[in-house]
C-alpha cells in the first residue's frame, strides 16, 4: 500500500510521528512550497500532483491543517477522488473556523463539511488546542469518517510526545489493510 503523508501548518519536525513513519516505512511526504503561510488553492494543486505521482491510489496520512486540505482536494476532484485515493487517515484535524486558529492561512475557511468519497478515519484528542472534541465529532460525521478518540493527547504531534507513536501506526496499518485494493 502506498502511504502519502501530509504535514500540517509549519510542517512536521524530526520528532513528529509522520517523520518517524516515513523513515521506518519509506513513505513519502507530499511537498509543499510554503509551510508558514499556506494558500489553499496552491496546496490543493500540489497535493493533486503528489497523488498523481503515486504508483497506486494512496492512503493519505494527514495531520492538522492537512486534514482540511484533504477535504478541499476531495471537493475539487469529486469526479475522480474515489478512484485516485484509497482512503484518508486524518489525525488531529484543525478547526480553521475557531477564533483561536492562527490567521496565517489563506482560503481554508469555512471548514469543508462534505462527505468524503473514500473511506476515512478521524483520530482526535480530547484536549487539542486546535479542535474541540465536539467539533472533531462533527467533522467525522460530516466527512463520513470513523472517529477514534485517544484521550488527552494534545495536538498529537512531536511536542505532545507523539514521536514514533506505535498505537497510531497500528491504527493506520489496520486502516490500510481494510482499504487495500
Amino acid at each position: 500500500m502506498t502511504v502519502l503523508t501530509l504535514a500540517g501548518l509549519w510542517n512536521s519536525g524530526p520528532q513528529h510521528w509522520q517523520t518517524h513513519w516515513e523513515k521506518q516505512h519509506g513513505w513519502t511526504r507530499a511537498p509543499h512550497r510554503d509551510w508558514e503561510t499556506p494558500d489553499r488553492e496552491e496546496w490543493v494543486r500540489e497535493l493533486d500532483a503528489a497523488i498523481a505521482a503515486c504508483p497506486q491510489a494512496p492512503v493519505l496520512a494527514a495531520h492538522s491543517l492537512s486534514c482540511t486540505l484533504v477535504t478541499w482536494w476531495a471537493a475539487a476532484h469529486r469526479h475522480d477522488a474515489a478512484r485516485r485515493v484509497a482512503g484518508a487517515f486524518l489525525v488531529a484535524p484543525s478547526d480553521v473556523d475557531a477564533p483561536s486558529y492562527p490567521d496565517c492561512t489563506t482560503g481554508f475557511q469555512p471548514m469543508q463539511l462534505a462527505s468524503l468519497p473514500f473511506p476515512s478515519v478521524v483520530v482526535a484528542s480530547e484536549d487539542d488546542i486546535y479542535v474541540s472534541t465536539e467539533r472533531a465529532r462533527q467533522f467525522a460525521q460530516a466527512w463520513g469518517s470513523q472517529l477514534h478518540l485517544i484521550g488527552a493527547a494534545g495536538h498529537i504531534n512531536g511536542d505532545a510526545g507523539y514521536g514514533p507513536w506505535p498505537e497510531g501506526e497500528a491504527l493506520l496499518l489496520e486502516f490500510c489493510r481494510r482499504v487495500q485494493r
